[in-house]
């Protein structure tokens, strides 16, 4: 059984926060109407109404405890309805300008060696790489650019793993004072 009285809403409300699920049926039954006719006047298109009434009335569900029985219950949910309607029209008219919602499989964001930004930087260490020593520049290119392991960097550069370590490290260290990122 509906509760289509506006009057009766307050009462189920108060006894659906106290745990009658009844109530609250019946309250929701009631209310789908009233949220109804809201959504129609905002849409042209029932879809989205339909939508809409649902949004308003998982909402409503949401902050059903946030309620005070001792205010009217029809401004409160009209004030939920008024904002939920809002937020519809909002996302819908964000659609409607031909923005397009992304995924998270979409990417959002040139690769790195694509952008402007990437070849500067890349530029600027190249330069700073230059001025290394020999050693220190070997390091890093072997371990950092080339990504081989110390295994592999020492073979290659005939040094020891240790020597190796402490050139990489040296070189990170004055490439970050050349650079401005402090030395530490």
């Amino acid at each position: 059984m509906r509760a289509t009285d506006p009057q009766q809403w307050t009462a189920l409300m108060v006894r659906g926060q106290c745990g009658d699920t009844d109530a609250y049926h019946r309250l929701l039954l009631g209310i789908t109407p009233y949220l109804r006719t809201i959504a129609n006047r905002a849409h042209r298109n029932a879809s989205d109404a339909e939508d809409t009434v649902q949004d308003i009335l998982l909402t409503l569900h949401e902050v059903r405890q946030t309620y005070d029985p001792s205010r009217p219950f029809k401004p409160w949910l009209a004030g939920i309805a008024r904002h939920r309607v809002a937020d519809r029209l909002r996302a819908l008219g964000r659609v409607a300008a031909g923005e397009v919602m992304l995924e998270t499989k979409h990417e959002a964001f040139a690769a790195p060696d694509q952008t402007s930004e990437h070849a500067l930087d890349s530029h600027t260490v190249g330069v700073a790489l230059q001025s290394l020593p020999t050693g220190q520049r070997q390091a890093i290119t072997l371990l950092k650019l080339q990504e081989r392991s110390l295994r592999e960097a020492a073979e290659q550069s005939g040094v020891s793993i240790a020597s190796l370590k402490v050139s990489a490290h040296r070189g990170i260290k004055a490439l970050r004072r050349l650079l401005g990122e402090g030395g530490n």
